[in-house]
């Protein structure tokens, strides 16, 4: 098995085989805490070998810096049967994820586990910032 994308995206497609991405990221900038994103999209793309071939259970894990889970981890059940004329075969998995909640800035990941092994992890960070004031707005209060 071989992970050739793991990423959080604005969005995905999968057209025919064809992974489609839009907005990678890593970083979320919030001007308040919690911090909620309204929608995201965890795509992986998996190639698999013979030796990959039978039924297998995928989970995906949104942890804190702690390990602690941030949400429910999800489960996926893949089903690997390879065509007798096939070397490998490769699938796309595109999980969507609305009003992803933070309650505290820092670091955070998305890890993949396909049995009990760990085959991704995909960091993200979360940032407080402060609101910028317009100059012109500056002026005005004074």
């Amino acid at each position: 098995m071989n992970i050739q994308v793991a990423v959080l995206c604005d969005a995905a497609t999968d057209d025919h085989g064809k992974l489609n991405l839009l907005g990678a990221f890593d970083t979320i900038y919030a001007q308040s805490l919690p911090a909620v994103h309204p929608q995201c999209a965890i795509a992986l793309r998996v190639t698999f070998t013979s030796g990959d071939e039978g039924a297998h259970q995928m989970k995906l894990h949104f942890v804190d810096a702690d390990g602690r889970p941030i949400m429910p981890s999800m489960d996926i059940p893949v089903e690997v049967a390879m065509p007798e004329d096939s070397h490998f075969g490769t699938r796309n998995f595109i999980i969507n994820i609305q009003q992803l909640k933070f309650a505290a800035p820092g670091l955070y990941a998305i890890d993949v586990t396909l049995g009990s092994e760990t085959i991704a992890s995909v960091p993200l960070m979360v940032r407080l910032v402060q609101p910028q004031v317009d100059e012109s707005e500056k002026w005005k209060q004074a």
